[in-house]
């Protein structure tokens, strides 16, 4: 039998979720994947990150600034570009990996508007090399399950779905600390967190959005609503401030070996600040939005969520020609600030850096029309995501299993999910519904 090709990697962008993945090519998959080269703006956080690639077991790998991309790909030559930069940078290097010749994977979202999703689209067709779309939630097995039983016909033809997703306090703020908080670089909780369910409706009805209205606004944090419930710290950063001290908003930046060595030591650089106050003035992002969403299929969804709740996780009905079906799931807390593989709840794990919150509770059930509901058994699935991140991290990294399920995401998928995310920005502009397959060319 001939020997696995190993593939060569690199990555651009080297934040913590660029350790999702330099971990696992380096601990579980080194006989089919190889890290070459590492790129960033920032050389304190490349070399925070090249330093834990060595702790982790791997050889540190060569360094690129950023506008040496260009040079790492041909002095490294590797066959997949690994992009983990803010989104409103995802298209720069996913388009340029394929004219340089490589494949591009890219983290959720594809990218935060339409002409930017245009780019790529096209970039594909001329290059024929293609981007990868890491929707991870697509691999739990709760969620291939609730696609197995809608496929079935289980409760026949899908005409309306609901929807809550919500953020707990520890999570919904953390978007509002960080780059997240700007619509710019982001697009908003509805292009970076949201896209993960947008693409799931999809995934689960094999269907593609047609329109979408929304609205939403910032109603809980920033400064203005904070000043309004009588919250006393407002400061531009949590870091030496007295204030924060009691405030179970703040994260401590300089007590976390993983956030310090990555972003405080590296501020020098750049200026970035990894831990601005929730309740500070620049958010530009929404903490609650209400969707209508129909797709191609005739389906109609109404979506909630917003980024302030007493606990995490989401509620899904489907309502169909046979009956209705219900999934309930409550997910494990998020903590900014936690020490690698820790979350709370969750023992630290030295050997793991990059852990998402699990699964605490899942509950599928099935209500048949003139017949007993059911509840469908789902096996609980270990690791990030409910299970679903080590699932897809082999199926990304050696890739040798036929999958019935047709998880893996290309462009396509992760740009209807883009559309939807877009066209709610859209709507919320104008107050009008967005026809959103007409934003691009396919």
């Amino acid at each position: 039998m001939a020997p696995l090709k190993v593939k060569r990697y690199v990555i651009v962008g080297m934040g913590v979720r660029s350790a999702f993945y330099y971990q696992s090519i380096i601990q579980d998959f080194p006989n089919v994947a190889k890290l070459v080269g590492i790129c960033d703006t920032n050389q304190t956080r490349m070399k925070a990150a090249n330093d834990r690639i060595f702790e982790l077991g791997g050889e540190r790998v060569p360094m690129y600034k950023a506008d040496d991309f260009d040079k790492m790909v041909e002095e490294q030559k590797p066959d997949v570009v690994i992009v983990t930069t803010i989104d409103s940078f995802h298209h720069v290097y996913c388009i340029r990996a394929m004219e340089l010749g490589c494949d591009a994977i890219t983290e959720k979202p594809m990218t935060v508007d339409e002409h930017k999703l245009q780019l790529m689209i096209d970039a594909e067709k001329r290059t024929g090399k293609q981007v990868r779309v890491l929707f991870n939630y697509r691999y739990a097995p709760h969620h291939t399950k609730v696609r197995e039983l809608i496929q079935s016909g289980v409760i026949g033809e899908v005409a309306t779905v609901h929807m809550d997703w919500i953020l707990d306090c520890a999570h919904g703020s953390d978007f509002m600390r960080r780059w997240h908080r700007n619509k710019e670089t982001s697009g908003g909780i509805q292009m970076h967190k949201s896209i993960h369910h947008f693409d799931l409706v999809h995934f689960w009805l094999n269907t593609e959005p047609e329109t979408v209205y929304c609205v939403g606004s910032l109603r809980f944090y920033g400064k203005e609503n904070a000043q309004r419930r009588g919250v006393k710290n407002l400061g531009e950063r949590y870091l030496n401030d007295e204030n924060a001290k009691d405030d179970p908003f703040a994260i401590k930046i300089d007590q976390s070996d993983q956030l310090r060595k990555l972003y405080l030591e590296a501020e020098h650089e750049d200026g970035y600040i990894r831990d601005r106050n929730c309740f500070s003035d620049g958010i530009t992002i929404e903490d609650n939005l209400s969707m209508i969403i129909q797709y191609k299929n005739k389906a109609v969804m109404t979506y909630n969520t917003y980024a302030y709740a007493p606990w995490e996780g989401y509620r899904c009905v489907f309502n169909g020609s046979k009956g209705r079906l219900e999934i309930n799931v409550v997910e494990s807390g998020y903590a900014a600030d936690g020490e690698p593989g820790q979350k709370k709840g969750h023992a630290a794990s030295p050997q793991r850096d990059y852990i998402q919150p699990g699964v605490e509770q899942t509950k599928i059930v099935v209500y048949p029309l003139f017949a007993e509901p059911y509840v469908v058994d789902v096996v609980k699935g270990e690791g990030g995501h409910g299970g679903g991140d080590p699932v897809l991290l082999k199926d990304v990294l050696a890739g040798t299993e036929k999958d019935d399920f047709n998880r893996a995401a290309y462009i396509r998928d992760g740009g209807n999910a883009v559309l939807v995310g877009v066209g709610a920005n859209h709507s919320m502009s104008t107050g009008q519904p967005v026809k959103v397959q007409e934003l691009v060319q396919w």
